[in-house]
């Protein structure tokens, strides 16, 4: 097992591996990129982002160990001049791993190391709204909730909750307190009764009451109460009257 153990042998002596990762950054950061397997891709990344790391710090003393790690002076010139330029407001991530395919021969994995060229863009990062009382906000269970909201479960009182309780009924007994003092000092108004209205009589009373029209003689009654006039004399009653 590999416990604790950083680095991968790649099947060579020490010498070797280090001179081999040598050239490799070499050419890394002279031509921009290099195909080689997925391992080897993985551990020269470590070392070309230590330069890459080295060029940003622009100091003699960072000079002078890329020099000693990196032996072609034009390479450690493009290193602390262009490329430390580029990656200037990068803060790391300088290289990217592509993976090709296998190789005919041995059927070993490729990859594609490269420089990244694309310009840094920072994230805004998302301000998390912090609680009012400073205590984290506790989630509560949909079930709970529902009981809650059909009156099945009372409302667990909260700090917030109960002090807010407590100082609405301070107000509202301050409220009533100053109600009672207005009134104690008011001066006591004159009542003065009302005019009561006396209730009208019912249907039946009233018909008791009004009198009672008497209704129009009949057509025999008017005819024997009007005055019979009469008869004018015959012919012969005038005759014998007349001188």
């Amino acid at each position: 097992m590999r416990h604790r153990r950083s680095g991968r042998k790649l099947g060579v002596t020490t010498k070797h591996r280090k001179a081999m990762f040598r050239n490799m950054a070499t050419d890394l950061l002279r031509e921009g990129r290099i195909n080689t397997t997925d391992t080897r891709a993985k551990e020269i990344r470590r070392v070309v982002e230590k330069l890459i790391t080295l060029g940003k710090n622009g100091s003699l003393h960072a000079r002078r160990k890329a020099l000693g790690y990196v032996r072609d002076r034009a390479v450690v010139e493009k290193l602390f001049s262009e490329l430390a330029q580029r990656y200037m407001e990068r803060p790391g991530g300088y290289t990217r791993i592509v993976k090709l395919g296998y190789r005919r021969g041995d059927n070993a994995p490729i990859s594609l190391i490269e420089l990244v060229t694309e310009e840094f863009r920072a994230k805004k990062k998302k301000k998390k709204s912090a609680p009012a009382t400073g205590a984290p906000a506790k989630a509560e269970s949909s079930k709970k909730k529902s009981a809650e909201e059909l009156g099945l479960v009372e409302e667990e009182q909260t700090p917030e909750t109960a002090s807010k309780t407590d100082v609405e009924a301070g107000e509202a007994e301050s409220a009533s307190a100053a109600e009672g003092k207005d009134a104690s000092s008011a001066p006591p108004e004159e009542v003065v009764p009302e005019p009561v209205e006396e209730a009208a009589p019912e249907s039946s009373e009233a018909a008791e009451t009004e009198p009672v029209e008497e209704a129009a003689p009949e057509s025999s009654e008017a005819a024997e109460t009007e005055p019979v006039e009469e008869a004018a004399p015959e012919s012969s009653e005038a005759a014998e009257t007349e001188p």
